[in-house]
């Protein structure tokens, strides 16, 4: 007779080493067929965004051939509503994966999510205040999945808007004067001969 084997959970004892490996192997295959079937998702989503994003190429090359401005301005409305509508798009398959702007626009500077790029003096904001976002953050769940870059308030007075550089009027050239141009040797020796010529010519006459 041979002796008993290993112990297992059907026999009401504890999992065998090799139990214990093939419920991890199957457990990460069951992970693997999840995240395959997420990202599979998500590029099938795509596929309807990289459809509208043909279509605003397209129409940017209409925006070019207009020939009119009327026909300007009505591709550039559609061009307009043709990204608007993409920009929808890829927020909603965003939030299908949790994934959210963090909104930081008027919130305390919070090192965790942005990056300070800039500083501008405010005369009412606490300093640290976000005033605008150079590049978005995002959050996926409730961890950053991308910073903000971020441009802050410090205390002071707001800055004066920069005029519009005024083109100063150069100085007025004065008109050249064309000079004459001077004849060489041999041009006015010729021009003597012909006036000669002319004078014997008339005498003779």
């Amino acid at each position: 007779m041979t002796g008993p084997g290993p112990f297992t959970a059907d026999a009401g004892g504890p999992l065998s080493e090799l139990d214990k490996l093939r419920r991890r192997v199957a457990a990460l295959a069951g992970k693997r067929e999840e995240a395959e079937s997420r990202l599979h998702a998500l590029l099938g989503s795509l596929l309807s965004l990289d459809d509208v994003l043909a279509d605003t190429r397209r129409r940017a090359g209409v925006l070019h051939e207009a020939r009119s401005a009327r026909e300007t301005a009505s591709a550039a409305v559609a061009l307009g509503e043709q990204i608007h509508a993409a920009h929808l798009m890829l927020r909603a398959e965003f939030e299908r994966h949790d994934v959210s702007p963090m909104e930081v626009v008027g919130r305390a500077v919070d090192p965790a999510e942005m990056r300070v790029v800039d500083t501008e003096p405010h005369p009412s904001l606490p300093g640290g205040t976000v005033l605008r976002e150079t590049v978005t953050g995002f959050r996926r769940g409730s961890a950053a999945l991308r910073h903000a870059h971020v441009v802050v308030t410090v205390p002071g007075p707001a800055p004066e808007p920069v005029p519009d550089p005024v083109r100063e009027p150069g100085p007025v050239s004065e008109p050249v004067r064309a000079q004459p141009r001077r004849t060489t040797r041999s041009q006015r020796r010729l021009l003597r001969k012909r006036s000669a010529e002319r004078g014997h010519r008339s005498r003779r006459a």
